[in-house]
């Protein structure tokens, strides 16, 4: 029953294949005109009508599958350009702040190659707390007494003066900065040799003065301030020669040499303090030596 039943779809299936080959052969053997090209155009006017209706009723369903695609595609790459977004930030803030610390740690270097420098032992140090001033008259380091450092060292940055210690820990240590009010410096003018000395100006945070100047005069608007190497009498460490405080930015006429105000812009930017240097240790005697060169 069964071979009987395959047998019989095997002949339904080769008289269909010959009919469509005789169709298909009659088809392309005759001419546009002939009455099977005549069939084919009846049936497309018949199904034409029928296949844009249906065309227009599943445009809708698949214009609306077409958009979810195209929106979870768009989503998907929106998400990846953010990833990628966020990983280019992150990697330019990471390079932008290596170069910054690398830039003040060379600065470190330099500084540290001036003849007054070697007579010190120097250790860097990074600010993590600052006192919330305008201008910040202390910071606080970390670095303290079991790094050798001590009350009154000077401390320095690549740029110049930054203060000194004021107090020490075993960890970490509080730096006054050379606008507090407490602080003062036996300086001179680079290029006249006129001393003084550097204190912060009352009432003006971030402003230095340059008092006790014998010939003010000969001090002039953007002469460099630099640390005198002497022992002041206001301050029981020694500070190297030749440390640049800062520049002359203004001067106010007075009625003698010792009214005349010389007003300093420190050279530090003291309200940008990540790297600095305390000077520890000190060789007196090279010191002695380094200060009393000319």
């Amino acid at each position: 029953m069964y071979d009987k039943a395959v047998r019989r779809r095997r002949a339904v299936l080769v008289v269909l294949v010959a009919l469509s080959l005789t169709l298909l052969t009659a088809y392309f053997g005759e001419s546009s005109t002939g009455s099977l090209h005549g069939v084919q155009r009846g049936a497309m006017e018949v199904l034409a009508p029928i296949q844009e209706g249906a065309n227009r009723v599943v445009k809708p369903f698949r214009d609306l599958f077409g958009w979810f695609g195209s929106t979870l595609k768009a989503k998907d790459e929106r998400d990846k350009l953010k990833k990628e977004r966020d990983a280019l930030r992150t990697e330019v803030t990471t390079l932008q702040v290596d170069g910054a610390e690398n830039k003040q740690l060379r600065g470190l270097l330099d500084i540290n190659t001036g003849g007054g420098m070697k007579a010190y032992e120097p250790v860097i140090a990074r600010v993590f707390a600052r006192s919330p001033s305008t201008w910040y008259s202390t910071v606080e380091i970390n670095k303290g007494s079991s790094d050798g450092v001590k009350p009154d060292q000077p401390v320095v940055n690549g740029e110049g003066l930054v203060g000194k210690v004021k107090s020490v820990s075993d960890g970490n240590a509080i730096v006054m900065l050379l606008t507090d009010q407490e602080f003062g410096v036996s300086a001179k003018a680079a290029r006249s040799g006129e001393p003084g000395s550097i204190d912060p100006a009352v009432g003006a945070p971030g402003d230095l003065l340059l008092e006790l100047v014998p010939h003010g005069k000969d001090v002039k608007k953007g002469e460099k301030i630099v640390t005198a190497g002497t022992v002041s009498t206001r301050l029981k460490s020694l500070f190297p020669p030749g440390i640049l405080i800062g520049t002359v930015n203004r001067v106010d006429e007075g009625e003698g040499e010792l009214d005349r105000r010389i007003h300093v812009r420190p050279a530090a930017d003291l309200r940008r303090l990540e790297y600095l240097e305390v000077l520890t240790k000190p060789n007196t005697d090279l010191l002695a030596s380094t200060n009393r060169s000319p």
